[in-house]
């Protein structure tokens, strides 16, 4: 449907001409709209006025069901008395309700619903209308079906609360014989009164979550206090507002003006919100009628103890200490900060939930390991529905074994205990686990009874019915694709992030792989990804040819994808020519995407040369029928001779790539040889050079001969590594890269299996025994910096991401190198060690403290060229007990350097998943040389938490997104030169 240019409808309406195509998409069947159809949907309704008091999920899920109407002045949408099939949401225009008159004569006008206004609500259980509704000028509506709206309510019944309108009590007090409801308003959830939402701490974050704050936020409470009444004591005082005085109070907005002033770690006002929030929330301040949490506006909040409006002033020796301490203080409540923002918006109730909040929230879902085996889509639900619950005290009992089960606990603080009647305490779980599951999915009782163990424990709760909803609803959003009678591609229904021409960002929702074989995936992904325009926040494409090497090996790959060039069209399924034509260039811009993604990897398998010699091959014979494929031809030509850029007009579909700004890395590849030697248990040695893919196997054979232990032992030889400390790690026969496998001191030796024991560490293991501490004084601080910086950049971009998946999924799988991987992480070992072994055997007490003071600068200078993964090597370096117990030393630093390295300590907190490494990570602008343990943890822990394949053997794409968006930071790390 479209509307004429300058009609009254269109003009109070509000909406350029030209946008209101989108009323097309609502004329198609839900089930037939796209994606497309539903993102043009939203990003108009989202924008019209009517629609401000809609959450933004009910607006969604009207994207998808409701119908437009544009009616004349003078319709009757239905009459008193009629059975309903639609329901109604204006647009604009309005609308007359009327009942008969008493007389029987003409209708009595009862009110006039306007833009916004929702009716119709009695088609939930088949009653009849208690009123005739009339259209009183040119009207625009959404119409929803009955069978629709039955949904679309059980969904929604939450958001629908207050944006409804009940005829039924429009027409009470006219005459008590027509009270057939309109509406039931016990079909509405139970939404708790003003006075519970003002008790309840856990549903009112104005309310505190523990009695009494707890002595750190106590102190820093009092030296907000002190630094205010001394700096600026115009804040707080007597203020007067609607006839009220309120005594010693300051103003929200003066509060988040002063902290930011106060010290450069509060960076923006959202954060120092989140610092005062962390105050309020353990009662250190409070809103004066303790009706607001912390708001950056106008209300008024004061310090606890200063109800009574007498001020106690800090005398002038406490003023300088707490000034002294200001930094310290603001230090950690920018630490806690963030879990106050998020506590916060968890204990707002779900209806008042921006789309910005629910976005932090899942944020922080991604981190409950309770969490990690669902979906996506789940977890999205679950941040609408969640509900934060806190518990002061230790032994209070949670639920009994028993009761009812109501609701599914996840532990977000603290720990609780399980006790079982008759057998005690049973176990214990801590912070991510969670609990009463069974009882909700089996409608049974409690199993156990719930005891917290730990004081102040925080809990997220999911009700009854949010959770079978939410189950239900997924598979109802989810997708089977079917050949021969089995499963072999699901999809389900994701929110993704769409650029606007404006240059916005708008949610719109889109089908995304959750699970499939590996072939079939592949084909939906050159059906959907390849030679199309996709959404810029779409990393499908990009999933797939980082992961693949997981569960379809290259020349399954391969396979499949010839098997797809070379299908014929089927003239009686109406393929045509054009159809063949587009099949065989998504092979080629596929096989482009996969060569751009692999760079210099991409021939180490002597398969690939086989597949492109045969499809350059089948292309050069096509080219005599589909003269288009010239130009694809000369791709694949240039990537045959391996050329970094085969055309420099072609836009990658990938966006993790800037090839022509990066220098190409010195990578180690399985043909290139290494020299390395080989030890018996007298300590004697073999050198040896062999190709860096000989298996430990051959090794064994070709260094027996050499040491002459073949002909005492010829089937019971051992490779062994030798550790400094006397460890011996054994190697299989059929082990990869042993040379660049070896530990920092590490040794090979070759002896019997019953001689192993006999093996000791050469001498030269044990370290050196004088430092260079003289040498390291010719050189700065910053040069070193910048020394070390270069080479582990160069080996930092030599590093090949399939390598870390080979490392996370046991390289004995697959059969592959992580040489580069390896050298990378032995470098990380070698600078922290260095450290330590500088510092212990500088002899003289001075000059270990000016070198202590140098390693300290030196992390300094690693931390501004970005160069984090040698920043941690050298502050755990300093941070090992063989440094950090030389109490003398450390005295005599400067206190700034001692400040400094506080700092450095700071970013290494390991709490909250390392969240301030995180949070910095994100603030630094590529290239930047990021911690390789912590990325190698990220994917351990998706790996260990996911199912790699699920029933039917079914690949878990879910857990290849992850693994990919994991490994994504190293890309964007590695997207510009240094």
């Amino acid at each position: 449907m479209k509307l004429l240019s300058g009609s009254p409808l269109a003009d109070k309406l509000q909406i350029p001409v030209v946008s209101l195509e989108w009323t097309e998409c609502l004329d198609k069947r839900p089930t037939d709209r796209t994606s497309d159809d539903l993102d043009a949907i939203f990003s108009k309704l989202k924008d019209v006025k009517a629609f401000e008091k809609f959450h933004p999920l009910l607006i969604q899920q009207l994207c998808y069901y409701s119908y437009f109407e544009s009616l004349e002045k003078g319709v009757t949408l239905f009459r008193t008395g009629d059975l309903g099939a639609n329901w109604f949401a204006i647009l604009s225009g309005s609308v007359d309700v009327c009942v008969p008159a008493e007389n029987g004569k003409g209708h009595t006008l009862i009110c006039t619903l306007e833009a916004g206004a929702a009716f119709g609500e009695s088609i939930l259980y088949d009653a009849p209308r208690n009123a005739t509704v009339i259209t009183s000028s040119a009207v625009m509506l959404l119409r929803v079906e009955q069978k629709d709206f039955k949904i679309l309510w059980e969904r929604n019944k939450q958001y629908m609360h207050g944006v409804i309108t009940s005829l039924s009590k429009l027409t009470n007090t006219l005459d008590p014989k027509r009270r057939a409801s309109e509406f039931d308003p016990s079909l509405l959830p139970q939404v708790a009164s003003s006075k519970f939402m003002k008790d309840d701490p856990t549903r009112n974050p104005a309310l505190p979550i523990i009695p009494a704050p707890s002595v750190r936020i106590q102190h820093a409470a009092y030296v907000l206090r002190s630094c205010i009444l001394s700096k600026a004591q115009q804040m707080i005082r007597d203020r007067k507002y609607h006839l009220k005085m309120h005594r010693s109070c300051l103003v929200g907005s003066e509060m988040v003006d002063w902290l930011i002033h106060q010290s450069p770690l509060v960076h923006s006002r959202s954060q120092a919100v989140g610092m005062w929030q962390a105050l309020l929330e353990e009662a250190a301040i409070t809103h004066v009628s303790q009706e607001h949490y912390f708001k950056d506006k106008y209300l008024f909040y004061r310090f606890s103890g200063d109800e009574s409006g007498t001020l106690t002033r800090p005398s002038t020796a406490e003023e300088s200490d707490c000034e002294e301490q200001l930094n310290d203080v603001i230090l950690t409540l920018s630490q806690v900060g963030p879990d106050a923002m998020l506590r916060m918006i968890l204990r707002k109730p779900p209806h008042e939930r921006t789309i910005d909040d629910l976005e932090i929230i899942y944020d922080e879902l991604l981190h409950i390991k309770a969490l990690s085996h669902l979906s996506s889509l789940v977890k999205r639900e679950l941040a609408s529905v969640l509900i934060f619950e806190a518990h002061p005290f230790k032994g209070e009992v949670l639920f009994s074994q028993g009761d009812e089960g109501k609701s599914w606990y996840i532990i977000l603080k603290g720990s609780v205990q399980c006790i079982i009647y008759g057998k005690g305490v049973v176990g214990t779980l801590h912070e991510g686990d969670d609990f009463g599951k069974l009882s909700l999915v089996n409608n049974s009782p409690r199993t156990a009874t719930i005891i917290l163990n730990e004081d102040n424990t925080h809990f997220l709760r999911v009700d009854k019915d949010d959770f079978n909803r939410i189950l239900r609803d997924v598979e109802a959003n989810t997708i089977r694709l079917k050949e021969f009678g089995k499963d072999v591609l699901i999809l389900d229904k994701v929110p993704i992030n769409v650029k606007t021409a404006d240059g916005t960002y708008q949610v719109c929702y889109k089908y995304s792989i959750m699970s499939g074989t590996a072939e079939k995936i592949l084909e939906y992904l050159l059906e959907t990804y390849i030679c199309v325009n996709c959404e810029e926040g779409d990393t499908n494409l990009d999933d797939f040819v980082s992961t693949y090497v997981i569960f379809m090996p290259t020349n399954q790959m391969c396979a499949t994808l010839l098997a797809i060039y070379k299908a014929k069209p089927q003239q009686r399924a109406g393929e045509n020519m054009d159809l063949t034509l587009r099949e065989k260039v998504k092979v080629i811009r596929f096989i482009l995407e996969w060569h751009d993604a692999s760079k210099e990897t991409f021939f180490e398998d002597p398969k690939i040369n086989v597949f492109l010699t045969e499809l350059h091959h089948l292309i050069r014979i096509d080219v005599k029928i589909y003269p288009q494929l010239k130009e694809e031809i000369k791709l694949i030509e240039s990537i045959m001779e391996n050329d970094s850029d085969p055309k420099e007009t072609r836009k990658s579909k990938l966006p993790w790539k800037q090839r022509n700004s990066i220098d190409k890395p010195k990578m180690i590849r399985p043909s290139d040889e290494v020299i390395f030697k080989v030890y018996c248990a007298d300590h004697t040695y073999t050198t040896m050079k062999m190709r860096i893919d000989t298996p430990a196997s051959k090794i064994i054979r070709l260094a027996a001969d050499k040491l002459g232990l073949r002909a005492d032992q010829p089937n019971d030889l051992k490779l062994c590594e030798v550790r400094s400390t006397g460890e011996r790690i054994l190697y299989k026969e059929s082990d990869l890269s042993i040379s660049y496998g070896l530990s920092l001191n590490g040794r090979l030796f070759l002896a019997p299996a019953d001689h192993l024991d006999a093996l000791v560490p050469l001498p030269e293991q044990e370290g050196p025994q004088r430092g260079t501490w003289q040498k390291l004084e010719m050189f700065g601080s910053k040069e070193l910096a910048y020394a070390i910086t270069m080479q582990d950049y160069e080996l930092f971009m030599a590093i090949n991401q399939h390598e870390l998946l080979y490392q996370v999924f046991g390289r004995y799988k697959f059969g592959k190198l992580t040489a580069n991987l390896d050298i990378f992480m032995r470098r990380f070992n070698e600078i922290q060690y260095w450290i330590v072994t500088e510092i212990c055997l500088t002899p003289s007490p001075g000059k270990r403290v000016q070198l202590l003071r140098k390693f300290i600068k030196l992390a300094s200078y690693c931390k501004e060229y970005r160069n984090l993964n040698s920043f941690f090597a050298i502050v755990m370096g300093l941070s090992n007990i063989a440094v950090s117990r030389l109490s003398l030393t450390w005295e005599r630093l400067p206190s700034k350097i001692k400040r400094m390295f506080s700092e450095f300590e700071t970013l290494m907190d390991p709490s909250r998943n390392h969240r301030v490494y995180r949070s910095t990570l994100t603030k630094l602008t590529p290239p930047t040389i990021l911690f390789m343990p912590l990325l190698l943890k990220d994917l351990t822990f998706t790996h260990e938490g996911n199912k790699t394949y699920l029933i039917e053997a079914l690949v878990n794409f879910e857990k290849m997104r992850m693994l990919s968006h994991t490994m994504r930071t190293l890309k964007i790390c590695r997207s510009q030169a240094l």
